[in-house]
């Protein structure tokens, strides 16, 4: 079986994106970036919802990105990915398939019978939908030594309670904390 991973920077008091979608708090070079540069070199398949691949299809296949995060873009550019949206018909960015209509049973016969490990990245809804279904493994939070006003809370939707265990932690000199959780079996 694969496995789904979800790859998630917040902030302190627990917010994935700011007011309109900001996340310019988010540092993203530096030893920090390292750890993106190790996932996608796993060859694995990232899960976005509407809103976060819009954002990345924006910036990704761009020479701007190709100059300032060339490992990352790279990575992201050659993955595949999905994308869960009941209104994107035609995805632009190369390698993209779009599931609009049962999300959660499609992803539970790729768990089942995919070839690839799975990451969602970002994508508040996908990210509770799932947590709420038992559909992810592991949960990787790059948390910013950074605190904002208003926005989006990671897992803000989820119904069901998530009992996890901390299986590692790193901390970066910069302050930035990654902490790794599995779900309590």
């Amino acid at each position: 079986m694969k496995r789904i991973n979800s790859y998630t920077f917040i902030t302190l008091n627990g917010f994935f994106k700011g007011l309109n979608e900001d996340i310019s708090w988010h540092r993203h070079e530096g030893p920090e970036s390292e750890h993106a540069v190790e996932g996608l070199g796993g060859g694995g398949m990232l899960l976005f919802g509407r809103k976060t691949y819009e954002m990345m299809s924006s910036f990704w296949p761009t020479p701007a990105a190709m100059n300032s995060m060339p490992e990352i873009a790279k990575g992201m550019n050659s993955a595949e990915k999905i994308v869960f949206s009941k209104t994107i018909k035609e995805a632009k960015w190369n390698n993209t398939k779009i599931i609009s209509d049962n999300i959660v049973e499609e992803v539970r016969k790729l768990k089942e019978s995919g070839s690839k490990d799975m990451t969602i990245l970002g994508s508040g809804s996908i990210l509770s939908l799932f947590a709420d279904n038992g559909l992810i493994d592991e949960y990787q939070f790059m948390i910013d030594p950074v605190v904002i006003g208003e926005g989006s809370s990671v897992l803000k939707n989820i119904t069901k309670k998530l009992d996890l265990k901390l299986t590692k932690s790193k901390v970066y000199k910069s302050g930035v904390i990654l902490a790794i959780y599995e779900p309590l079996e």
